[in-house]
């Protein structure tokens, strides 16, 4: 049965099976939204390489079915976030060296190309960068060096943010969870992140002067210096 609308046909019997879905659709939502709780908990630091993901305890915690959560864990598991092996369970993912270098790749693209073009960027959109600067400070005054390396996180995400792109601010939130994964690597954090919140104020200073060329270019050097150390890192470790 179709019937025809201005020229155009649409074909009710196939719209109407469409309801047929509603209960994935809902369960991909749920799933969806499940997926961001464990991501942002990844950001932050709190599942390191290597953990075992217990089912019971997550959907318990998470008040979800064990479908929607197993869903959950495939779409993570696309992001590269998680692994699932065969008769053993999920699993946060283990990086290589190999995906150091490819995550910086994917970040210069990225972030490079959102500084360069920040010369039209919002008035808002530069004050989460400085916003993301004061929290990492704030975060090294008090000595808690795995809130700085969260807060390196919001402040990258928010160089991408520049662009005002939702696609760019997609890919680099899942670049930036599988880099906190790389992170772990660092047995030091403080050695390792303390560097770099200079050269995030100035990144920050300069696109306040209207000067994100030359944001751009203290960045390019700090991410070649970072994935220098990374790399160093996971030689040393035998990963």
């Amino acid at each position: 049965m179709s019937r025809n609308r201005g020229g155009s046909t649409v074909a009710v019997e196939g719209i109407e099976r469409l309801a047929e879905f509603r209960s994935v659709l809902e369960r991909s939502s749920t799933a969806e939204r499940v997926a961001d709780v464990l991501r942002g908990r990844i950001i932050e630091g709190g599942m390191a390489p290597g953990t075992r993901l217990s089912e019971e305890a997550i959907g318990a915690a998470l008040g979800v079915s064990r479908n929607t959560l197993r869903e959950a864990f495939r779409l993570l598991g696309h992001e590269r976030l998680l692994v699932h092996e065969l008769n053993r369970g999920v699993f946060v993912a283990n990086p290589t060296v190999g995906d150091v270098t490819d995550l910086y790749r994917v970040r210069r693209a990225v972030e490079l190309a959102a500084l360069r073009g920040a010369g039209g960027a919002t008035e808002e959109a530069v004050s989460l960068v400085g916003a993301a600067v004061r929290e990492e400070q704030n975060a090294a005054d008090n000595g808690d060096w795995g809130a700085v390396g969260t807060a390196n996180m919001r402040f990258h995400q928010a160089v991408a943010g520049l662009a005002a792109s939702p696609r760019t601010d997609e890919i680099i939130s899942r670049v930036l969870a599988e880099l906190r994964l790389v992170f772990h690597v660092m047995t030091t954090p403080r050695a390792f992140h303390a560097p770099y919140l200079e050269q995030n104020r100035e990144i920050h200073r300069l696109l306040c002067e209207g000067a994100p060329d030359e944001a751009a270019l203290i960045l390019a050097e700090y991410l070649d210096t970072a994935e220098q150390q990374l790399v160093a890192a996971f030689a040393a470790s035998g990963r």
